[in-house]
């Protein structure tokens, strides 16, 4: 029975595995690949319980074949799945020659087992390294490495997200609108997936209790399919409308533009008057470079203005400027001739929930309870 659970999550590991294989060659997508090889990585890892419940274990020649057999790559499942959320994030990101040194701590311990397996079957034809006759993937050692490992990957890619969230929040006007939701999911699930693993550890510190490990494995399966299936159906590009390699920067970046502006009044008036002489809030893609082309200067001068003279990122500045219009249009009773939805159209939202939230962000009200308030008749 025990068998037959891992063995449904098996079998769809692997059918998974292969679909976003196909689907991200054809789309050439490499986050829908990196998700693949996480749907393959699961599927192994579960494989010796599926087949120790099965009774395999407890018959030659299969436990011998079968102890050589690293299933369990714990030290490849924290770059996969950083690599995954970098290459979910942003589109142009391209796995490069340098990338492979977080593959280092997996081929060693592939080679590793490879030693094992030559020593003990090929050259000394006795088990040497297997003399106590315990599976080398269920080592203390190797268990609690890969479990830091996956927590030290984890950090890692919610810093990344972290930096892409603030990224889009300072360059483009529709930051609200753009997918972070599956990242966020997925991280969760990702915590949860380390959770489960520390709770383990806790309850069941004997890594050798074959027989206690089954709950785990059913929480780990169910966590796996999840991140699977729901990777598989979100057809997501890329999180950021912009191309940017993933930098990692500094806690701390020190950069000229951090300095206080000695002209800063004079750009803000430029800034502002973009805004209210031009409309250039109407467009509902409006991004910072954008302006900064108006202005014939860099973004990041622009970025600058923002944040420093105003207080606010790019989104939240341009998102000020549309409600101010919306709450003039009420003002003006248009609101009586056109839906509140048109009118936030019209002055540059692109989403009913979008404009809601940043409704109520800078008036405290929802549209429908400002009308009440201010235009009952």
């Amino acid at each position: 029975m025990k068998s037959a659970i891992l063995l449904i999550f098996f079998f769809h590991g692997i059918v998974f595995a292969s679909l976003l294989f196909i689907k991200g060659w054809q789309q050439e997508r490499s986050s829908t690949k990196w998700l693949g090889l996480f749907s393959l990585l699961c599927a192994l890892y579960i494989t010796p319980f599926m087949l120790g419940y099965a009774g395999w274990y407890s018959k030659q020649p299969n436990r011998n074949i079968l102890f050589y057999i690293p299933f369990q790559q714990l030290f490849l499942f924290g770059p996969v799945l950083y690599f995954y959320v970098r290459s979910l994030l942003d589109q142009s990101f391209r796995f490069s020659r340098k990338h492979w040194l977080h593959f280092l701590p997996s081929a060693l311990y592939g080679l590793y087992a490879l030693v094992v397996f030559v020593t003990d079957v090929l050259v000394l034809k006795e088990a040497y390294f297997y003399e106590d006759g315990n599976d080398k993937d269920f080592s203390s050692w190797y268990q609690i490495a890969g479990f830091c490992s996956l927590a030290f990957y984890l950090f890692k890619s919610l810093r990344i997200y972290n930096t892409y969230r603030t990224m889009t929040y300072n360059l483009v006007s529709f930051a609200d609108s753009v997918m972070f939701r599956w990242t966020q999911r997925f991280l969760i699930a990702f915590l949860l997936l380390i959770g489960i693993r520390l709770l383990f550890f806790i309850i069941n510190p004997e890594t050798g209790a074959f027989g206690q490990k089954f709950w785990y494995y059913v929480c780990f399966s169910l966590l796996f399919y999840y991140i699977t299936i729901s990777g598989y159906t979100n057809s997501l590009l890329s999180a950021t409308p912009f191309s940017a390699e993933a930098s990692e920067p500094d806690p701390e970046p020190k950069t000229e533009l951090e300095q206080k502006m000695p002209d800063l009044d004079i750009w803000k008036e430029k800034v502002a008057l973009l805004m209210t002489k031009e409309r250039m809030y109407e467009n509902p893609e409006l991004v910072i470079s954008d302006l900064a082309g108006k202005l014939n200067t860099h973004a990041k001068k622009i970025s600058q203005v923002i944040n420093q003279g105003f207080g606010m990122n790019f989104n939240d500045f341009v998102n000020h400027y549309r409600i101010k219009a919306v709450k003039q249009k009420i003002d003006e009773g248009e609101h009586n001739v056109q839906t509140l939805l048109g009118l936030a159209f019209d002055c540059g939202f692109n989403s009913k929930s979008t404009f809601n939230r940043a409704f109520r962000r800078e008036t405290s009200l929802t549209p429908k309870e400002y009308i009440d308030k201010n235009h009952k008749n």
